[in-house]
């Protein structure tokens, strides 16, 4: 098991994942997570300052910054993935989250929507670290699909490539949920410990739910099924899954 680092001036630690995102936070001790979901996309330029604004409000540097969500008009090519990550990476490097080896330890989801897509991408929601000493433990794990991270590419590793049928999903489903599994596991969480689990996916996901998710504790508190695909050209399931204790909505 890969693990985690800790960030002790921001307040949690992160499991090591790619470049673009590490695979999921969890608070230190003394510290507590919050999230903060927009009423609606805001565009990534827009997006950065409304964060910095928050942060700075709540008297919270930039380093605390943690996790985010974010939503893109349609699935990227590898190479235009790359481009986009390469952007929003050198935002974080500005901020000065980057570690000095040039690690990532920001948990990070990006999906699609299928109906109403937004023009460009933008934040869904973000996740920050607060100083408690009461706090109960947080974490957030950041979203996968059902390929593993760190290759050359994801469509050599995808899982049923190509395959939508309520075989081809379940092998999907069962892939991503054992990743779930291993991040958490890796962050001090399991399925018991969740607030909250997200699945993103435009195909019928009722032939396994039962026994894949219910079965297994994912959706202890319900499932948030967004009818999004996941980031990547190729992939057709995603998820990600968070204990977080205190969210809030900002409108406008």
């Amino acid at each position: 098991m890969t693990h985690t680092r800790d960030v002790s001036k921001a307040g949690y630690r992160f499991l090591p994942g790619v470049f673009q995102y590490s695979a999921g936070v969890a608070a230190l001790p003394g510290f507590r997570i919050e999230r903060v979901r927009f009423a609606d996309p805001v565009p990534m330029t827009e997006g950065w300052g409304r964060i910095a604004a928050w942060l700075e409000a709540m008297g919270r540097p930039r380093s605390a910054f943690c996790a985010c969500e974010l939503r893109s008009p349609a699935p990227f090519t590898e190479d235009g993935f790359r481009q986009f990550n390469n952007s929003y990476s050198a935002v974080l490097r500005d901020w000065g989250i980057l570690l000095e080896d040039g690690a990532n330890p920001v948990a990070r989801s990006n999906v699609c929507p299928e109906l109403a897509p937004p023009a460009e991408p933008g934040f869904h929601a973000f996740c920050y670290t607060v100083p408690d000493p009461q706090a109960a433990p947080a974490f957030v794990v950041a979203g996968s699909g059902e390929a593993a991270e760190g290759h050359a590419n994801y469509r050599d590793h995808i899982v049923a490539l190509g395959d939508t049928s309520p075989d081809g999903m379940r092998r999907k489903a069962r892939w991503v949920l054992g990743e779930m599994e291993r991040r958490m596991a890796a962050l001090g969480g399991d399925w018991a410990g969740t607030t909250a689990t997200q699945l993103y996916t435009v195909f019928d996901i009722h032939p396994f739910l039962a026994e894949e998710i219910v079965a297994r504790g994912a959706a202890r508190h319900g499932l948030i099924w967004h009818h999004c695909r996941p980031p990547v050209t190729g992939l057709d399931y995603e998820m990600d899954c968070r204990r977080v204790m205190l969210e809030r909505v900002l409108a406008g």
